[in-house]
Protein backbone atom coordinates (compact mmCIF):
# COMPACT_ATOMS: atom_id res chain seq x y z
CA UNK A 1 0.00 0.00 0.00
CA UNK A 2 2.76 2.13 0.95
CA UNK A 3 4.64 1.57 -1.95
CA UNK A 4 1.40 2.35 -4.48
CA UNK A 5 1.45 5.70 -2.36
CA UNK A 6 4.99 6.58 -3.07
CA UNK A 7 4.81 5.59 -6.93
CA UNK A 8 1.43 7.68 -7.27
CA UNK A 9 3.02 11.02 -5.79
CA UNK A 10 6.09 10.08 -7.74
CA UNK A 11 4.31 9.91 -11.01
CA UNK A 12 2.13 13.34 -10.09
CA UNK A 13 5.12 15.34 -9.58
CA UNK A 14 7.13 13.86 -12.10
CA UNK A 15 3.84 14.82 -14.30
CA UNK A 16 4.07 18.54 -12.73
CA UNK A 17 7.58 19.11 -13.61
CA UNK A 18 6.89 18.06 -17.04
CA UNK A 19 4.35 20.46 -17.88
CA UNK A 20 6.07 23.19 -16.25
CA UNK A 21 9.01 22.55 -18.75
CA UNK A 22 6.47 22.05 -21.57
CA UNK A 23 4.66 25.24 -20.49
CA UNK A 24 7.71 27.42 -19.59
CA UNK A 25 9.20 26.74 -22.73
CA UNK A 26 12.53 27.55 -23.84
CA UNK A 27 15.05 29.93 -21.55
CA UNK A 28 17.47 32.51 -22.96
CA UNK A 29 20.59 31.03 -21.79
CA UNK A 30 23.34 33.14 -22.76
CA UNK A 31 25.43 35.68 -21.40
CA UNK A 32 24.98 38.25 -23.31
CA UNK A 33 25.93 41.51 -21.49
CA UNK A 34 24.52 44.78 -22.23
CA UNK A 35 27.16 47.08 -20.43
CA UNK A 36 27.07 50.64 -21.53
CA UNK A 37 24.10 50.11 -23.27
CA UNK A 38 20.58 52.39 -22.91
CA UNK A 39 17.45 50.44 -22.64
CA UNK A 40 13.80 51.80 -22.38
CA UNK A 41 11.09 49.62 -21.80
CA UNK A 42 7.52 50.44 -21.84
CA UNK A 43 5.22 49.53 -19.24
CA UNK A 44 8.29 48.05 -17.08
CA UNK A 45 6.64 48.40 -13.32
CA UNK A 46 4.98 44.73 -12.96
CA UNK A 47 4.81 41.35 -14.84
CA UNK A 48 6.85 40.36 -18.31
CA UNK A 49 8.34 44.19 -18.46
CA UNK A 50 9.50 44.20 -14.95
CA UNK A 51 11.18 41.10 -15.24
CA UNK A 52 13.01 42.13 -18.38
CA UNK A 53 14.10 45.14 -17.27
CA UNK A 54 15.50 43.13 -14.08
CA UNK A 55 17.54 41.17 -16.14
CA UNK A 56 18.78 43.43 -18.81
CA UNK A 57 20.11 45.30 -15.49
CA UNK A 58 21.63 42.15 -14.57
CA UNK A 59 23.60 42.36 -17.73
CA UNK A 60 24.78 45.77 -17.46
CA UNK A 61 22.36 47.98 -19.04
CA UNK A 62 21.22 51.40 -18.28
CA UNK A 63 17.48 50.87 -17.87
CA UNK A 64 14.87 53.11 -17.90
CA UNK A 65 11.03 51.79 -17.24
CA UNK A 66 8.28 54.03 -18.50
CA UNK A 67 4.78 54.18 -16.84
CA UNK A 68 1.74 56.09 -16.63
CA UNK A 69 2.41 55.95 -12.82
CA UNK A 70 5.15 57.30 -11.29
CA UNK A 71 4.70 55.40 -7.99
CA UNK A 72 4.38 52.08 -9.27
CA UNK A 73 7.15 52.68 -11.08
CA UNK A 74 8.92 53.83 -8.65
CA UNK A 75 7.83 50.89 -6.55
CA UNK A 76 9.30 48.28 -9.17
CA UNK A 77 12.48 50.06 -8.96
CA UNK A 78 12.80 50.41 -5.19
CA UNK A 79 12.38 46.54 -5.50
CA UNK A 80 14.48 45.41 -8.22
CA UNK A 81 17.73 47.66 -6.48
CA UNK A 82 16.86 45.43 -3.87
CA UNK A 83 16.93 42.62 -4.88
CA UNK A 84 19.94 43.23 -7.84
CA UNK A 85 21.95 45.84 -5.42
CA UNK A 86 22.38 47.58 -8.58
CA UNK A 87 20.57 51.09 -8.93
CA UNK A 88 21.31 52.03 -12.71
CA UNK A 89 17.45 51.91 -13.64
CA UNK A 90 15.39 54.94 -14.07
CA UNK A 91 12.18 55.88 -13.87
CA UNK A 92 9.85 58.42 -16.40
CA UNK A 93 6.19 59.45 -16.74
CA UNK A 94 4.58 57.96 -19.61
CA UNK A 95 0.81 57.42 -20.73
CA UNK A 96 0.49 55.59 -23.98
CA UNK A 97 -2.85 56.85 -24.09
CA UNK A 98 -1.72 60.74 -24.40
CA UNK A 99 0.11 61.91 -27.88
CA UNK A 100 1.36 64.77 -25.73
CA UNK A 101 2.38 62.93 -23.09
CA UNK A 102 4.32 60.67 -25.28
CA UNK A 103 6.09 64.29 -27.03
CA UNK A 104 6.90 65.21 -23.83
CA UNK A 105 8.39 61.97 -22.61
CA UNK A 106 10.43 61.96 -26.37
CA UNK A 107 11.27 65.43 -25.68
CA UNK A 108 12.87 64.55 -22.55
CA UNK A 109 14.27 61.37 -22.76
CA UNK A 110 16.59 62.82 -26.04
CA UNK A 111 17.47 65.66 -24.03
CA UNK A 112 18.84 63.36 -20.88
CA UNK A 113 20.39 60.69 -23.42
CA UNK A 114 22.89 60.80 -26.01
CA UNK A 115 22.00 56.95 -27.34
CA UNK A 116 19.21 54.48 -27.09
CA UNK A 117 20.48 50.99 -27.86
CA UNK A 118 17.68 49.15 -27.09
CA UNK A 119 13.76 49.98 -27.04
CA UNK A 120 10.89 47.46 -25.80
CA UNK A 121 7.65 48.22 -26.85
CA UNK A 122 6.20 46.07 -23.96
CA UNK A 123 3.05 47.60 -22.65
CA UNK A 124 -0.47 47.47 -23.14
CA UNK A 125 -3.91 46.88 -22.64
CA UNK A 126 -6.45 43.55 -23.23
CA UNK A 127 -9.77 42.95 -23.55
CA UNK A 128 -11.21 46.34 -22.09
CA UNK A 129 -14.52 48.06 -21.67
CA UNK A 130 -14.64 50.63 -24.64
CA UNK A 131 -12.59 53.48 -23.73
CA UNK A 132 -10.87 56.13 -25.73
CA UNK A 133 -7.91 57.53 -25.55
CA UNK A 134 -7.03 61.52 -24.69
CA UNK A 135 -6.90 61.77 -28.55
CA UNK A 136 -9.79 60.11 -29.50
CA UNK A 137 -9.11 56.50 -30.47
CA UNK A 138 -10.14 53.40 -29.34
CA UNK A 139 -7.99 52.24 -26.14
CA UNK A 140 -6.58 49.08 -27.60
CA UNK A 141 -5.82 49.84 -30.61
CA UNK A 142 -4.16 53.35 -29.17
CA UNK A 143 -2.07 52.31 -26.51
CA UNK A 144 -1.19 48.74 -28.13
CA UNK A 145 -0.66 50.05 -31.55
CA UNK A 146 -0.89 53.71 -32.60
CA UNK A 147 1.20 54.93 -28.84
CA UNK A 148 3.90 52.90 -29.97
CA UNK A 149 4.44 53.67 -33.15
CA UNK A 150 4.35 57.44 -32.14
CA UNK A 151 6.86 56.72 -29.71
CA UNK A 152 9.01 54.68 -32.24
CA UNK A 153 9.22 57.03 -34.58
CA UNK A 154 10.23 60.07 -32.08
CA UNK A 155 13.27 57.90 -31.01
CA UNK A 156 14.06 56.64 -34.60
CA UNK A 157 17.14 59.01 -35.32
CA UNK A 158 18.61 58.07 -31.91
CA UNK A 159 18.07 54.35 -32.13
CA UNK A 160 19.78 55.07 -35.76
CA UNK A 161 22.59 57.07 -34.05
CA UNK A 162 23.44 54.06 -31.51
CA UNK A 163 23.36 51.30 -34.32
CA UNK A 164 23.77 48.27 -34.12
CA UNK A 165 20.22 48.94 -31.90
CA UNK A 166 16.97 47.02 -31.74
CA UNK A 167 13.36 47.64 -31.79
CA UNK A 168 10.92 44.83 -29.62
CA UNK A 169 7.10 44.75 -30.00
CA UNK A 170 5.32 43.01 -27.62
CA UNK A 171 2.45 41.12 -30.20
CA UNK A 172 0.64 38.19 -29.12
CA UNK A 173 -0.23 34.91 -30.52
CA UNK A 174 -4.05 36.33 -30.88
CA UNK A 175 -2.85 38.68 -33.55
CA UNK A 176 -3.26 35.44 -35.60
CA UNK A 177 -6.93 35.93 -35.31
CA UNK A 178 -7.17 39.84 -35.75
CA UNK A 179 -8.35 41.15 -39.09
CA UNK A 180 -7.57 45.19 -39.42
CA UNK A 181 -11.24 46.85 -39.69
CA UNK A 182 -10.41 49.62 -42.07
CA UNK A 183 -13.89 50.44 -42.13
CA UNK A 184 -14.36 51.10 -38.66
CA UNK A 185 -10.47 50.96 -37.34
CA UNK A 186 -12.31 52.40 -34.44
CA UNK A 187 -14.30 50.51 -33.39
CA UNK A 188 -16.76 53.32 -33.54
CA UNK A 189 -20.10 51.35 -34.79
CA UNK A 190 -19.55 48.20 -32.99
CA UNK A 191 -17.25 46.95 -30.49
CA UNK A 192 -16.11 43.75 -29.43
CA UNK A 193 -13.36 43.71 -26.98
CA UNK A 194 -11.36 40.49 -27.75
CA UNK A 195 -11.70 41.72 -31.72
CA UNK A 196 -10.29 45.05 -31.22
CA UNK A 197 -7.23 43.05 -28.74
CA UNK A 198 -6.86 40.73 -31.65
CA UNK A 199 -7.11 43.88 -34.07
CA UNK A 200 -4.32 45.84 -32.29
CA UNK A 201 -1.82 42.66 -32.29
CA UNK A 202 -2.07 42.46 -35.69
CA UNK A 203 -1.35 46.10 -35.91
CA UNK A 204 2.09 45.26 -34.02
CA UNK A 205 2.91 42.58 -36.40
CA UNK A 206 2.69 44.48 -39.37
CA UNK A 207 4.16 47.83 -37.93
CA UNK A 208 7.27 45.29 -37.16
CA UNK A 209 7.25 43.92 -40.72
CA UNK A 210 6.77 47.60 -42.16
CA UNK A 211 9.26 48.99 -40.26
CA UNK A 212 11.86 46.08 -40.86
CA UNK A 213 11.73 47.07 -44.75
CA UNK A 214 12.46 50.74 -43.88
CA UNK A 215 15.20 50.21 -41.77
CA UNK A 216 17.20 47.80 -44.15
CA UNK A 217 20.95 48.20 -44.00
CA UNK A 218 20.56 50.87 -41.25
CA UNK A 219 21.72 48.99 -38.11
CA UNK A 220 18.69 49.15 -36.45
CA UNK A 221 16.95 45.71 -36.40
CA UNK A 222 12.86 45.27 -35.68
CA UNK A 223 11.26 41.77 -33.87
CA UNK A 224 7.66 41.09 -32.77
CA UNK A 225 7.35 38.86 -30.33
CA UNK A 226 4.70 36.45 -28.66
CA UNK A 227 5.97 36.06 -24.86
CA UNK A 228 3.11 33.53 -24.28
CA UNK A 229 0.39 32.85 -21.68
CA UNK A 230 1.73 34.50 -18.67
CA UNK A 231 0.08 35.13 -14.89
CA UNK A 232 -0.06 38.63 -15.33
CA UNK A 233 -2.60 41.34 -14.63
CA UNK A 234 -2.72 42.00 -18.53
CA UNK A 235 -6.44 40.53 -18.40
CA UNK A 236 -7.73 42.43 -15.46
CA UNK A 237 -10.40 44.20 -17.60
CA UNK A 238 -12.00 41.01 -18.54
CA UNK A 239 -14.48 40.68 -15.19
CA UNK A 240 -15.87 37.46 -13.82
CA UNK A 241 -13.48 35.74 -15.55
CA UNK A 242 -10.44 36.97 -14.59
CA UNK A 243 -11.49 37.56 -10.81
CA UNK A 244 -12.49 33.66 -10.87
CA UNK A 245 -8.44 33.06 -12.25
CA UNK A 246 -7.27 35.48 -9.66
CA UNK A 247 -8.86 33.61 -6.59
CA UNK A 248 -6.05 32.74 -3.75
CA UNK A 249 -8.03 28.96 -4.42
CA UNK A 250 -8.06 29.18 -7.74
CA UNK A 251 -4.72 30.52 -8.86
CA UNK A 252 -1.94 28.36 -7.94
CA UNK A 253 -3.96 25.83 -9.90
CA UNK A 254 -3.65 27.96 -12.76
CA UNK A 255 0.04 28.39 -12.12
CA UNK A 256 0.76 24.40 -13.80
CA UNK A 257 -1.03 26.19 -17.30
CA UNK A 258 0.45 29.69 -17.50
CA UNK A 259 4.40 30.94 -17.72
CA UNK A 260 5.71 32.90 -14.95
CA UNK A 261 6.96 36.65 -15.99
CA UNK A 262 10.35 35.62 -16.06
CA UNK A 263 9.62 32.74 -18.30
CA UNK A 264 7.61 35.71 -20.34
CA UNK A 265 10.41 37.43 -20.66
CA UNK A 266 12.82 35.16 -22.18
CA UNK A 267 11.64 35.51 -26.03
CA UNK A 268 12.01 39.11 -25.43
CA UNK A 269 15.39 38.48 -24.15
CA UNK A 270 16.15 36.45 -26.67
CA UNK A 271 15.28 38.83 -29.38
CA UNK A 272 17.08 41.62 -27.71
CA UNK A 273 20.14 40.30 -27.02
CA UNK A 274 21.29 37.43 -29.53
CA UNK A 275 23.54 38.23 -32.29
CA UNK A 276 22.70 35.83 -34.27
CA UNK A 277 19.46 37.40 -34.69
CA UNK A 278 21.06 40.62 -36.32
CA UNK A 279 19.86 39.77 -39.42
CA UNK A 280 16.77 38.59 -38.93
CA UNK A 281 14.81 41.91 -38.59
CA UNK A 282 11.04 41.47 -39.39
CA UNK A 283 10.40 38.16 -38.07
CA UNK A 284 7.96 37.24 -35.31
CA UNK A 285 9.07 34.94 -32.15
CA UNK A 286 7.70 32.98 -29.90
CA UNK A 287 9.56 30.37 -27.38
CA UNK A 288 12.76 31.85 -28.95
CA UNK A 289 11.64 30.65 -32.38
CA UNK A 290 10.82 32.19 -35.13
CA UNK A 291 7.37 31.56 -36.10
CA UNK A 292 4.47 31.53 -38.19
CA UNK A 293 2.18 34.71 -38.38
CA UNK A 294 -1.84 35.27 -39.79
CA UNK A 295 -2.00 34.45 -43.22
CA UNK A 296 -3.32 37.85 -44.09
CA UNK A 297 0.11 38.71 -43.40
CA UNK A 298 1.09 36.50 -46.50
CA UNK A 299 -0.65 38.29 -49.16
Amino acid sequence: MLLSVMIGVAVVILTYKLARLIIEGGQFRKNTRCDGKVILITGGNTGIGKETARELLKRGGKVYIACRSLDRANEARNDIVAQTGLSNIHVRELDLASMESIRNFAKRFLEDETRLDLLINNAGVMACPKTLTKDGFEQQIGVNHLGHFLLTNLLLERLKASVPSRIINLSSLAHKYGKINRKDLNSEHSYNQVTAYCQSKLANVMFTRELAKRLHDTGVSVYAVHPGTVDTDLPRHMGTLFFLFDHKLVKPLLRVAFKTPLSGAQTTLYTALDEDLQEESGKYYAVLHNTTVNYLLND
